[in-house]
């Protein structure tokens, strides 16, 4: 499984979200870690998720929950 951004638990970018579901870590807790890890280290938490965002790709956005109407809506689907 390849390190992604989360498309869909993000708060900014997505990236401890995409950590998270790597690791299988609660993305909350993990967010939670990141910040007291970064107070803690001079903001060097901070440089780190700039640089994941850059890096880290997005993974595709899920797939809509609904059929679209059909194109020629006076034949009946199928």
């Amino acid at each position: 499984m390849q390190l992604k951004r989360s498309h869909t638990d993000r708060n900014i970018a997505g990236v401890c979200g995409g950590v998270a579901k790597h690791l299988g870590w609660d993305s909350g807790r993990l967010r939670i870690v990141w910040v007291l890890a970064t107070i803690g280290t001079a903001f060097a938490g901070f440089v780190i998720y700039l640089a994941l965002w850059y890096l880290m790709p997005e993974e595709p956005p899920p797939a809509p929950a609904f059929d679209p109407p059909p194109l020629q809506p006076w034949k009946k689907s199928v």
